[in-house]
């Protein structure tokens, strides 16, 4: 089918005049797949809708927030029930105080917890804490790994980047950029090496226990397993950043998925139940070095908002139902048997990954991916194809070939069923 794009388009041009780029987060602007990007209107369980009110099964999610789907109604009937009551009062609140104790009852690495804004302002901080706790300067983060747009970890980093071409970015001080020690992933002999070389500096080893933004790569539970010791033993601070993984491969995240304990833990997307938010959290004789308990300063306007703290209390209580992440599995275990039955019929130079709801496909011969290094960049040609051709026969996934995708509860049998047919179809043209 032809897409009708005339009010997208109009949209764009509109806000190229405003917005850099006409986007406010550089991946949204389909350089990468070509075409014009979609503005949306309205979402609702699998599906999204735009403008010119073409619609789409929806696999991007958000990036990832959205397990139980688009409009949830528990999580809806939530949010309009406390913003009724007032949208924010830069006082504590009570809803901040319930995702608290859900959260610090159930994740027992999570003893303390502080909530800010995004994903990004919990790693920012994270980092800061880990800085100050120990007294030293240097941090660890592996190739690949996405941490948000905090200066220092903007070195390396994950699928935005790589997908406009840069490797790190100016306005980043070297000075800062120096303090970050990177390092492939997979590695756990270099570790050592580093730590070894810089025993006294090293504040913290922060890493994606599941890196999900640069591509799928898979960790080895001996991977991390080597880290915690290695942290341990030169007391340096563990950081998992589960920004994307948290609460969206289990209820603990890959901290659970993998029996691996980190000292701290930064969340995002799924906790907010739509909204903007993230945390930091993890050992109180760390998270009690922050003020006003404290000597470590981080505060936040917005930080704890009712409205967002109620909606991600709504999606926490939705995935602690019985069966929840059983039944997401089937789910996922449905769409990349399904895939794998194209990839192997047509004998495609085609991997497909999974872990949980998290999916990515990727159009290379690769059986094991766990360093980013080992991404052929010449494949994301293959992907522009293969998007073009989803998008335009209503399926909606990620506008580059480094981003996953996301399943959520909301993708019925016939969604996913439908969904490979499309993809069946879109890899015979994409060859």
């Amino acid at each position: 089918m032809s897409l009708n794009e005339i009010r997208s388009k109009n949209l764009f041009e509109k806000a190229q005049k405003m917005i850099p780029g006409g986007v406010n987060s550089p991946v949204r602007a389909f350089r990468s797949v070509g075409g014009t990007p979609l503005f949306m209107k309205q979402g609702k369980g699998s599906r999204i809708t735009d403008v010119d009110d073409n619609t789409f099964i929806d696999y991007c999610c958000s990036w990832g927030p959205l397990i139980s789907g688009h409009a949830h109604p528990a999580i809806i009937e939530k949010i309009v029930e406390t913003a009724a009551n007032g949208t924010s009062f830069g006082t504590p609140n009570p809803h901040e105080v319930e995702i608290a104790s859900f959260i610090t009852e159930k994740l027992p690495h999570v003893e303390m917890i502080r909530f800010v804004n995004s994903g990004t302002e919990a790693v920012m901080s994270a980092i800061r804490v880990a800085r100050g706790f120990t007294g030293r300067d240097k941090i660890i983060k592996f190739d690949g790994c996405y941490h948000g747009a905090v200066d220092s970890l903007l070195v390396n980093a994950g699928s935005g980047l790589v997908t406009f071409g840069i490797s790190s970015t100016p306005g980043v001080p070297q000075k800062l950029a120096e303090e970050t020690l990177v390092l492939p992933l997979d590695r756990e002999d270099l570790v050592e090496e580093l730590l070894a070389k810089y025993p006294d500096s090293v504040a913290a080893i922060i890493l994606e226990p599941i890196p999900a933004n640069n591509g799928l790569l898979l960790q080895r539970k001996e991977f991390l397993q080597k880290l915690r010791e290695l942290a341990t033993k030169y007391g340096v601070v563990l950081i998992f950043d589960e920004v994307i993984s948290g609460f969206r491969v289990a209820l603990g995240g890959a901290t659970e998925v993998y029996g691996v304990q980190p000292d701290m833990v930064t969340f995002g997307k799924i906790i907010g139940g739509g909204f903007p938010v993230g945390a930091y959290g993890g050992k109180k004789e760390i998270m009690n070095c922050i003020a006003p308990v404290g000597k470590i300063y981080q505060a936040g306007t917005l930080s704890g908002n009712p409205v967002a703290m109620a909606a991600g209390f709504a999606q926490l209580q939705l995935l602690s139902q019985p069966g929840f992440y059983d039944n997401l599995e089937k789910s996922g275990k449905q769409f990349s048997d399904g895939l794998s039955e194209i990839i192997s019929r047509r004998s495609l130079p085609v991997t497909a990954y999974r872990i949980g709801s998290i999916i990515w496909t990727y159009f290379g011969k690769a059986e094991i991916m766990r360093a980013a290094h080992h991404i052929d960049g010449a494949t994301m040609d293959h992907y522009k194809k293969f998007f073009r051709y989803c998008l335009e026969h209503g399926i909606y996934i990620a506008p580059s070939g480094y981003e996953v995708g996301f399943l959520s509860s909301a993708h019925s049998p016939e969604d996913i069923a439908e969904t490979l047919q499309v993809i069946d179809e879109a890899m015979a043209v994409t060859f």
